[in-house]
């Protein structure tokens, strides 16, 4: 039977988010835009001007932090909507309207990061003392002085804050909107091809000629707009290079990880480390795909696929909760408090339909409550992506609960620290729920396929190629299409050598991820995952204590570097011990996936 992707109108509404959570009505909204308005105004009539004692510096804070969070919430509204089905007039409408405004107010309020700069030391210093709950965001706006521009050109800058991020608008319109894919034939056989639907199932299908064929026509549909990606990508990355040299910066790379707060020594160590260590295990777990699905060759359209294609349950959204459940319960009672809630309340927007963002995501509106996007297939390999995206959830909910809104998001290197914990806590879980190797198997290789391919392969890769674009950028030059397809196929070409053939369309991933439109993302979903992966073994081992450190972590939000976060874990990442440690369990578990193989094939 021929999938037919539904229009959003037509998706069961009981598995779609309520975001009448945030605001009831249309009015409520449009009465929280004026609101902010009018707190703006305010702040701008007491301290524009003013801001030259501790007192008058956290009083104004204090307000601002109000603000903010009006202003995450109708952002967060608009942004939902449109994350659902892009292909929606009215929704599209609401949110250029509500960034036109966010951009607006920001730019009335710039004044105040400029003034804080621009008084004394020790006036800072001594406002920093009086509050502790504005303390971080004191330390951050000083430790920016050297790299502040004129009061009047930060104003102008933030003005222009909704201009200078529509390269990621232009590149959603493209993929999402306006890319049209055909219906294609197999066997006789009418398939439906859409974004959502190749990276959902397509690259998973075990029939060898139809999952080849939809790569192919994916990739010559994305082909067609190579030129149009490319351009919105080059913008991108121009705006970043002349942001980082009007801002003193020795490169794109330095002004990057600048508010990451980590050196470029643990960025590049990732990259480096992964691409020579992690490749050769990878390459094996590649040559077994091959052996097992008997390939004639092995080719980048065949590395989604599963170890036991027979074998992976499928499993509806209901189904999933005790898995879930079970998986989670170690973090605590409240902990699996917030995950039913998410099912209660319709935090999840579950089904697939037209229009609809690719991959899931969590929105965590300080104010209100998470929001997790998933398209749901059915499969038993969502209950990973939903418990990732539960992890970002559980990260902001308590980190909201614990620390003020200019206090609870840490560094993006952490970010995806706790997301793929809770991919770590479902594999021990289903591992210690099962004594059949068959099971076992999947398990391993679902973690092997999922979490650290999709974390330190996939991610990895592009920022092995995003490095390099910033290298060009740096130095003075420019990228078209055809250079990011030879910059991504060469780093493709470096990782899996021989063992896999990078046919014609791998180059073009470039243009599938959103990443490269927030900076450098991309490497930190491996690092991430390195904290995640030893604090993980610390549960597994040491149980309560470990739980207890890393909800200590969860709750400390943003009030903690990198470093010091993963040391409250237990993890030292000072050193590459632990990356290299997490690439050894990542062998490890690639030879017990291959004996486990053997044995079966024995019975």
């Amino acid at each position: 039977m021929e999938k037919i992707l539904k229009e959003r109108k037509d998706v069961e509404q009981e598995l779609t988010w309520d975001l009448s959570a945030i605001y009831k009505t249309e009015d409520d909204f449009n009465r929280a835009v004026e609101n902010a308005k009018d707190l703006t105004k305010q702040i701008v009539d007491r301290y524009n001007g003013r801001l030259n004692t501790p007192t008058s510096i956290n009083a104004c804070v204090d307000e601002l932090k109000k603000v903010i969070e009006v202003f995450t919430l109708i952002g967060s509204y608009a942004n939902l909507a449109v994350s659902v089905d892009q292909t929606n007039s009215k929704n599209q409408g609401r949110y250029m309207k509500v960034m036109n405004v966010i951009s607006d107010l920001q730019s009335k309020l710039s004044f105040i990061r400029s003034e804080i700069i621009e008084t004394e030391e020790t006036v800072i210093a001594q406002a920093m003392e009086d509050s502790l709950e504005n303390r971080n965001f004191l330390k951050e706006i000083k430790d920016f002085k050297k790299h502040a521009l004129h009061p009047e050109v930060e104003r102008v800058l933030s003005s222009l804050s909704g201009t200078l991020n529509s390269p990621y608008s232009i590149y959603n319109k493209a993929k999402l909107v306006d890319m049209e894919f055909d219906n294609f034939v197999v066997g006789g056989k009418s398939y439906p091809l859409s974004f959502g639907l190749f990276e959902n199932e397509f690259e998973y299908e075990s029939d060898t000629e139809l999952r080849r064929t939809a790569f192919d026509k994916f990739s010559s549909k994305i082909k067609d707009y190579q030129h149009t990606v490319a351009a919105a990508y080059q913008t991108q990355v121009q705006k970043e290079k002349t942001m980082a040299n009007l801002r003193g910066f020795d490169s794109v790379i330095d002004h990057l990880l600048f508010n990451q707060k980590v050196d470029r020594s643990l960025y590049n160590r990732q990259i480096d480390i992964i691409m020579e260590k992690l490749a050769p295990h990878m390459r094996k777990y590649a040559k077994l795909l091959q052996k097992i699905h008997n390939l004639d060759e092995m080719t980048f359209a065949d590395l989604k696929l599963d170890v036991d294609s027979d074998f992976e349950p499928d499993i509806t959204v209901e189904e999933s909760k005790k898995y879930i459940n079970g998986a989670l319960s170690v973090l605590g009672e409240d902990y699996l408090e917030m995950v039913n809630r998410s099912y209660d309340e319709r935090w999840v927007d579950f089904p697939q339909n037209k229009g609809k963002s690719t991959g899931a995501f969590c929105s965590s509106p300080y104010g209100s409550h998470p929001y997790i996007l998933i398209s749901w297939t059915h499969k038993m390999r969502e209950t990973f992506v939903l418990a990732h995206e539960l992890g970002h959830a559980g990260h902001f909910y308590f980190a909201q609960k614990n620390q003020n809104i200019l206090n609870t998001r840490p560094s993006l290197y952490f970010i995806e620290a706790p997301s793929t914990m809770n991919e770590m806590l479902m594999a021990n879980y289903l591992m210690k729920k099962t004594d059949d190797p068959r099971m076992k198997r999947w398990v391993l290789s679902s973690i092997i396929s999922r979490t650290y391919y999709h974390n330190f392969v996939t991610h990895l890769l592009e920022a092995a190629y995003q490095r390099e674009v910033y290298k060009i950028i740096d130095e003075g030059g420019s990228v078209q299409a055809g250079k990011l397809s030879e910059l991504k196929r060469d780093v493709l070409e470096k990782f899996w050598g021989d063992t896999v053939k990078i046919n014609d369309g791998a180059e073009l991933t470039w243009m599938r991820q959103p990443h490269y439109y927030m900076g450098l993302y991309p490497y930190t979903y491996s690092a991430g995952l390195t904290v995640a992966t030893q604090a993980s073994r610390r549960i597994l081992n040491e149980g309560k204590p470990a739980v207890k450190d890393w909800r200590n972590v969860l709750n400390a939000g943003g009030t903690k570097s990198p470093v010091e976060l993963a040391k409250m874990a237990g993890v030292d990442i000072t050193t590459e011990q632990p990356l290299l440690d997490t690439i050894e369990h990542i062998g490890n578990m690639i030879d017990e996936i291959i004996e486990l193989t053997e044995e079966l094939e024995e019975k």
